[in-house]
């Protein structure tokens, strides 16, 4: 018996999800029926959730094994599952728009998939939110999956062998070129991924792109840039994305596998947003699906 209730949000991927209370333990009946409608719906928002840190990494963990903070992990060796995505500190106060902490993170306002540079990229996003500025702070998302069924055949095979080379380093340099540490920096040498991935659960495809995307194996700087920008642009037209206005109680999950997103900014010395996130790690690399 069906426990989620589901209405679609865009034609292309999302629902929003109602029938679970997150906070509590859930049985494997329920995991696996969330676990089904990411692959079907790619994006869930559960509204009105009254969330903390310490429930939030026990829904995690109900999903899957936790990925930790490639910042916290690179700059300086601890483990920590958690990202703040906003500009509200630990001690209560913001940052405003010229902190380096707030500069850097406007990587993030480019399209891109969660850890796409790691060797083993995440599988989900989990995000809850608590403070939204008044004005502007929507996320953006876009499905691959869609895009790569509307490639005609011969597109299709032509990038169905292809490896693309992710790299951390190039995509934040785009914003912050010296905000990425020297021990930051060794621990995410660049990757290989494969250009097109495969949903185990589905047998869905998709390309796997976005701002870490620096170069497809084998070809050109001119070449890469050309696909990469050319499969970016079909995925991200106005009509094909899905713009997410954040409310305080939102419990999100995305899927990395198959969507990008890129967030559209705020001004930070007007208004605090806070949000935290965990991940949930991939079944492996990419190389082998």
């Amino acid at each position: 018996m069906a426990v989620l209730s589901i209405e679609p949000l865009h034609e292309d991927f999302g629902a929003r999800v109602r029938g679970i209370d997150p906070r509590q333990p859930l049985a494997s009946e329920v995991v696996t029926e969330i676990k089904a409608a990411i692959d079907n719906y790619s994006f869930l928002c559960f509204p009105g959730q009254q969330m903390d840190d310490e429930k939030q990494l026990a829904f995690t963990k109900s999903l899957g094994e936790p990925e930790e903070s490639h910042v916290a992990l690179g700059q300086t060796g601890l483990i920590n599952y958690f990202g703040t995505i906003g500009n509200v500190q630990p001690d209560g106060g913001k940052l405003g728009n010229d902190h380096k902490t707030t500069i850097f993170l406007t990587g993030n306002n480019m399209w891109h998939s969660d850890s796409s540079f790691r060797e083993v990229p995440s599988r989900l996003s989990i995000m809850c939110v608590y403070e939204v500025p008044a004005v502007g702070g929507a996320t953006e998302f876009a499905s691959a999956r869609a895009a790569y069924r509307r490639l005609d055949g011969a597109m299709q095979e032509r990038i169905a062998p292809l490896v693309a080379i992710h790299d951390y380093v190039y995509s934040r340099s785009k914003v912050a070129p010296d905000a990425v540490t020297p021990s930051h920096a060794a621990s995410l040498p660049p990757v290989r991924q494969k250009l097109v991935r495969t949903n185990p659960g589905t047998g869905a495809k998709n390309y796997y792109i976005g701002s870490h995307v620096k170069a497809i194996e084998g070809w050109s700087d001119s070449d890469s840039r050309q696909l990469i920008d050319d499969l970016q642009e079909r995925a991200t037209k106005p009509e094909h994305v899905y713009s997410h206005a954040w409310q305080p109680g939102d419990l999100v999950i995305w899927d990395n596998r198959c969507l990008i997103h890129r967030g559209r900014g705020y001004d930070a010395d007007r208004y605090r947003r806070y949000m935290r996130q965990t991940r949930v790690r991939g079944d492996g690399p990419t190389l082998r699906e």
